[in-house]
């Protein structure tokens, strides 16, 4: 099912048979390098299973796979997920990563951008974040070009740094 779409790219949910596509995405320590490292091909199965069963029990949010329209090719995925205390409040993330071959192509910002819209327009959020290792320059761009800016540090159980809270309210975006 097509949850939302662009020029370019569309997003849907996830299927198994998306595995391949994302042992690119995850698998690839460049790719990995700000995220937990680099995984095996089962945890992208384990990972893919975990997202057909948040569609299952979500409504209207989850990460999505994004697809290419002209090859209709799995290039990564975006999408939304729930954080019960970020800073001591909960918290909408707007999450992506892309392979590596589509990098700098503008696909990250359109695929954020339509997410951003989807939980503004679609599901009625009002805030939305995204939470980014403070080195991560290209993913920083990306959130910024959608209207999102650094709003304070956060520091999460098991990491070694903070990462940068950024993020957009509904009325910043209307």
């Amino acid at each position: 099912m097509v949850i939302t779409e662009t020029r370019r790219l569309f997003l849907r949910h996830f299927q198994m048979a998306d595995g391949d596509a994302m042992d690119g995405v995850f698998g690839d320590a460049e790719v990995m390098h700000y995220g937990r490292g680099v995984q095996t091909q089962q945890w992208v199965r384990d990972w893919l299973a975990e997202r057909l069963e948040d569609d299952r029990q979500e409504r209207g949010f989850g990460l999505w796979a994004v697809v290419e329209k002209c090859s209709e090719s799995v290039i990564g995925f975006c999408g939304l997920s729930r954080y019960p205390d970020v800073c001591g409040q909960p918290e909408v993330e707007i999450g992506y990563r892309l392979a590596r071959p589509h990098w700098g192509q503008g696909y990250g910002t359109e695929a954020a951008r339509a997410v951003r819209d989807y939980g503004f327009n679609t599901l009625s959020l009002t805030r939305l974040i995204a939470t980014i290792d403070p080195q991560n320059v290209a993913s920083i761009r990306v959130v910024e070009k959608i209207g999102m800016r650094y709003e304070k540090d956060v520091m999460f159980d098991g990491f070694t740094h903070p990462d940068g809270v950024y993020a957009l309210t509904r009325s910043a975006n209307d």
